[in-house]
């Protein structure tokens, strides 16, 4: 599946479990007490102050990873 802004983080996590790192990175939190936080990637970088051009980004270096994977 592709990997969108509108992914669920639940969906991000079981996709690519290498991104929760990578978002841990970049000041995103996605996982709490071992459980993927509610929302979409949209939402959560939106709720840290990430611009769309950065959360494009954001996808971008995901997507990356997981064609590595």
């Amino acid at each position: 599946m592709e990997i969108t802004k509108d992914i669920s983080i639940e969906e991000l996590v079981e996709q690519v479990p290498e991104a929760v790192s990578f978002l841990r990175e970049r000041g995103i939190v996605c996982i709490i007490c071992g459980e993927p936080v509610w929302g979409t990637l949209y939402e959560l970088a939106s709720q840290k102050g990430f611009s769309d051009v950065e959360i494009e980004e954001l996808v971008d270096g995901i997507s990356r990873i997981k064609d590595k994977g």
